[in-house]
């Protein structure tokens, strides 16, 4: 596969990283629905289940989807900077903070959960 220029600029990785990120997300959600009905048609499914998460390896996963949310988020607001503040070189500065921001908030939840 040939790499484009275009794709070798740091805010083609920010883009892609949001556009990745909200595609987990969407694939996350449906099961996150079913646990939650789960929670009000079978309660004993849903302790099951909640003991099922006290995996490391689920703990692990959190904390991937933490980073997940926060990369789609933080890239939610670089897109709307694009779209509504003048295009400025601090941009890629901008981006690498979000991204920043963003290990720091999954960190900071796997710190809470240790």
């Amino acid at each position: 596969m040939m790499i484009r220029p275009h794709q070798k600029h740091p805010l083609w990785l920010a883009y892609k990283l949001h556009r990745l990120s909200g595609l987990a997300l969407v694939l996350f959600l449906p099961a996150h629905f079913y646990v939650l009905g789960l929670a009000l048609t079978d309660a004993s499914a849903l302790d099951g289940f909640l003991k099922w998460t006290s995996n490391p390896l689920v703990k692990i996963a959190e904390i991937g989807l933490v980073f997940l949310l926060a990369v789609h988020i933080f890239g939610g607001l670089r897109v709307l900077a694009l779209e509504f503040l003048p295009w400025s070189a601090k941009q890629k500065t901008y981006a690498a903070m979000a991204l920043a921001t963003s290990f720091f908030v999954a960190i900071s939840f796997l710190m809470n959960a240790i």
